[in-house]
């Protein structure tokens, strides 16, 4: 009788060795895997391929500017820093995007 209980005592400590190890390979935390990249938001080279030409402080002044660059041919977007708004365009339209929003339209 108490072989028959230690084979089921070592049976029991078997199938639980391979459900955990099972759980484990389903469930598990994946150190072995890179971690995503998370931008820096004080990084200043963070906007990736786009520079800052304009920083407004609202969202209808950021669109003004937008579609005035939209008109001389500069593609652009609207980003956020805080409570402002930012102009960025491509490093070649940079120069051309400069003149065009310091132009005063009235």
């Amino acid at each position: 009788m108490s072989d028959e209980r230690l084979t089921m005592i070592v049976g029991a400590v078997l199938m639980l060795g391979i459900m955990l190890l099972a759980l484990r390979w389903t469930f598990g935390t994946g150190r072995d895997l890179p971690a995503p990249h998370l931008p820096d938001p004080d990084d200043p080279t963070g906007d990736g391929l786009l520079t800052e030409v304009a920083r407004v402080p609202t969202e209808a002044a950021a669109q003004v500017l937008r579609s005035r660059l939209a008109d001389a041919g500069i593609r652009a977007t609207i980003g956020r820093a805080g409570p402002s708004h930012r102009l960025l365009v491509f490093p070649a339209d940079e120069a051309g995007a400069r003149v065009v929003v310091a132009q005063n339209r009235w």
